[in-house]
């Protein structure tokens, strides 16, 4: 007889906790999506476009300012990844000379797991803003002359952009 109201209870906790992830997660990802469009080319300047919606002549001469600062901001995000990893190589090389055999163990074990869940996470999403090197070699990069038109701002868009000002 106990069983029974304890079992429902526990129950009850699983189904919210589960429901609450699930929230947690969803408004996590509307907050971010605006932020997701800046990680690539691609995404800067459909989201762009969505925003402004502009006529085939604008989009001719903002192409040219867009390419200009997509090429821009790609040297600098290249050069702030090289000179990340050389500041961790030479913090790795600094940093392992005062470790025990144990802790360097430890630590070379913690970093294949990195690896791994990062060419998980690659494998699973695809292409896609936050996996910039995957988009790298995309076709639309190579050419910047050669992109297909942006997608039609919707009446839902208009409504959600006036909304957030």
């Amino acid at each position: 007889m106990k069983a029974k109201p304890i079992i429902v209870i526990i129950a009850t906790l699983i189904i919210g906790f589960v429901l609450g992830m699930l929230t947690s997660a969803q408004i996590r990802l509307q907050k971010l999506r605006p932020v997701r469009v800046f990680f690539s080319e691609e995404r800067f300047r459909e989201g762009f476009y969505n925003a402004i919606g502009p006529d085939e002549k604008q989009k001719a001469r903002i192409d040219i300012i867009l390419d200009k600062y997509a090429k821009i901001n790609g040297n600098l995000q290249s050069n702030f990844r090289k000179e990340f990893d050389s500041n961790i190589k030479e913090f790795r090389t600094e940093i392992d000379s005062t470790l025990t055999k144990e802790q360097l163990v430890r630590l070379k074990e913690f970093d294949e797991r990195r690896q791994e869940m990062i060419h998980q996470n690659r494998r699973q999403h695809g292409v896609d803003s936050l996996n910039v090197r995957d988009n790298w070699n995309h076709p639309d990069r190579r050419q910047p002359g050669n992109r297909p038109p942006p997608p039609a701002l919707e009446a839902s868009d208009s409504n959600r952009l006036h909304s957030n000002k």
